[in-house]
């Protein structure tokens, strides 16, 4: 027997916890009338490199994209070649791989692979990478913070070694800042940007979640909307969750897990990405170190890009 979570999240409703025969729970029954169940799908895996690789600067790529909800993947080394300004949007990142400074109006800070940032709606940015892969995760606020920062960004003139004064790109974009969203362009004195930090009293904050084994650390909220990140290792416990209200995207960043679903079975790898419908009852094991990222989302974001595999169904593996 095993333990089920039937939760509300992110509504945080009533939570049902069930014993179950994780075999009974992994088999799907024959369809009564002989057709098939739509449930009969494996889950698909996508998949970007979670290592740098040399290529020409381009915008980023769509993992997962909604109206109200969008996962980009990045690959930089070197400057964007614009600010840039959301009309509408929170725009969160997590540092994958490399170094990477992020400019904006409300100072400067040094992320590494880790950090998770987050730019609040309205404020310019830019960033600086050094073989950096980075995460960004758009959607509406308001917003909330369920940590307290691990450091605090600070008006910093030159921001890198290397800067001087000049006059930039500033690009001002709707729809979660998505590709020919630009509502207007204009060029700006970067001095004066970045000087804005010495009045302002808003700070951007670097969080760095560390909580235990099996325990997802809930980092930021909107109302339809969670994001966080799970560690596992050979101590964490070991059952099932199903959402009722939402679906969970997750991101392997670190080592090498197994993920178990009523969609199939899949071991995940560093840049492996998966969106568990809700409804569908999950879990995952790690003999070793791993670590990834999820989002909770009640809004729609379907797939951007072609899968690169998918599950197993009926592979006989079991969490128990």
């Amino acid at each position: 027997m095993i333990k089920e979570i039937f939760d509300s999240l992110p509504l945080q409703g009533p939570e049902y916890v069930l014993e179950r025969n994780e075999d009974l729970l992994l088999t799907l029954p024959p369809h009564p009338f002989g057709g098939k169940w739509e449930a009969d799908e494996a889950l698909p895996v996508f998949h970007f490199d979670h290592h740098y690789e040399p290529l020409k600067f381009a915008p980023p790529r769509g993992v997962f994209e909604g109206p109200n909800l969008r996962l980009e993947w990045q690959n930089m080394n070197g400057r964007q070649p614009f600010y840039h300004r959301n009309t509408d949007a929170e725009e969160l990142s997590f540092q994958v791989c490399g170094d990477r400074t992020l400019m904006t109006e409300l100072g400067t800070v040094e992320l590494r692979p880790g950090d998770f940032s987050s730019i609040p709606v309205g404020v310019a940015h830019d960033n600086f990478g050094r073989e950096d892969v980075h995460l960004l995760i758009y959607l509406h606020g308001p917003m909330e913070t369920t940590m307290e920062p691990a450091f605090v960004s600070e008006h910093l003139v030159p921001p890198f070694e290397g800067w001087s004064p000049a006059n930039m790109s500033e690009a001002t974009t709707s729809c979660l800042g998505g590709p020919h969203c630009d509502v207007s362009v204009s060029m700006a004195q970067e001095d004066l940007l970045l000087d804005a930090a010495k009045t302002r009293s808003e700070r951007l904050e670097v969080l760095r979640p560390d909580g235990a084994p099996g325990e997802t650390d809930w980092i930021y909220k909107t109302k339809r909307i969670w994001v966080g990140s799970t560690k596992l290792d050979s101590t964490a416990p070991r059952f099932y969750r199903r959402h009722r209200v939402a679906d969970e995207i997750q991101c392997q960043i670190i080592g090498t897990r197994t993920l178990v679903t009523q969609r199939g079975t899949v071991t995940l790898n560093p840049g492996d990405y998966v969106s568990i419908p809700f409804g569908c009852a999950f879990g995952s094991f790690s003999d070793a170190p791993s670590q990834h990222i999820s989002i909770l989302t009640q809004e729609e974001a379907p797939p951007a890009a072609e899968p690169a595999r998918f599950a197993e169904m009926n592979s006989g593996i079991r969490l128990g």
